[in-house]
């Protein structure tokens, strides 16, 4: 008996193709893609031509300063790169142990180790059955070629193509020690006038920005100390060498221990959401991701959009 139905087999293009593909276009270059595949340039746009003649559309708009997606291609990108990503993902699963799974968290190196490391012991102790991997860079590391499964970042959130989660009601606030403010005394923010005041370089909101905000005039004097971490700033003010303008988020355990307090109350703190959870759409389909959100929605309450 003839089964055939008349349909035409599906037609899958090679992966070498997509990942030729997915590569060009996430840097707008072919030679950029074609390092990082271990291809020549030539060979790079000879898979991205036959996938375009099986699509039977232009994927890329050609320049002398490199590719561009059109519609297409771009519409492409979004629906194969969730793609790439599962099969990633179901090849790492299938090689793992039953019953074993590792969440690969990357994070802000400063969200890393004063918010987030002291807590993880509270996630394993509710989960024993996942392993924790967690990296700390100001780099926005590939999630597919670095096997990120949620990345912390922080600054301003711009990523259209992923998913992000905000932290909210994060602040910028005035943060010395009780010994600084004992011998200091400091009122208004005028009197920071003079004052040794540490300069974090990576905050959004900076002393220029929040003296402004006050209605006050920079100080001419050079700052006492920058560091580039607002670990380091958030440590040395809390040796009282100085005034940090810091996150409320990262300097939380300081407070809770006394090792630091706020200098002035809620109306001089400026609002900021620096902080944000981002990963690919079909992440949080994947158990151990929506475990960790679930969690980190317990830890933050109304402070995390979900």
């Amino acid at each position: 008996m003839n089964h055939d139905t008349g349909k035409k087999p599906l037609q899958l293009p090679p992966l070498k193709a997509i990942q030729a593909f997915e590569q060009a276009a996430r840097f707008g270059n072919v030679a950029r893609a074609a390092e990082q595949l271990n291809l020549t340039p030539s060979a790079v746009s000879h898979q991205i031509a036959n996938l375009e003649a099986l699509i039977g559309r232009p994927l890329f708009l050609r320049t002398a300063k490199g590719v561009t997606l059109t519609a297409a291609g771009d519409q492409y990108l979004r629906e194969v790169s969730g793609i790439l990503q599962s099969l990633a993902t179901a090849t790492e699963r299938a090689g793992s142990a039953v019953g074993f799974d590792c969440l690969r968290l990357h994070s802000a190196p400063s969200f890393g180790l004063l918010w987030l490391l002291p807590r993880l012991e509270q996630f394993r102790a509710s989960h024993p059955d996942i392993q924790i991997n967690l990296s700390c860079s100001y780099e926005a590391l590939h999630f597919g070629r670095h096997q990120i499964d949620v990345d912390i970042r922080h600054g301003y959130p711009n990523w259209p193509s992923l998913e992000v989660r905000t932290i909210r009601h994060e602040r910028t606030t005035v943060l010395a020690s009780p010994a600084l403010l004992e011998r200091q005394p400091i009122q208004q923010p005028a009197d920071l006038l003079g004052q040794n005041l540490i300069l974090s370089e990576s905050a959004l909101v900076q002393w220029p920005q929040w003296f402004a905000q006050q209605g006050v005039s920079l100080p001419q004097a050079p700052f006492a100390l920058s560091f580039d971490r607002s670990y380091m700033s958030l440590e040395a003010a809390s040796h009282g060498y100085g005034f940090a303008l810091e996150s409320s988020l990262l300097s939380q355990d300081y407070v809770a221990r006394g090792q630091l307090v706020a200098v002035f109350g809620a109306e001089q703190a400026s609002p900021v959401s620096a902080h944000h959870l981002v990963f690919p759409r079909g992440h949080a389909e994947l158990p151990r991701v929506r475990r960790f959100l679930a969690w980190m929605q317990g830890q933050l309450g109304h402070d995390f959009s979900y």
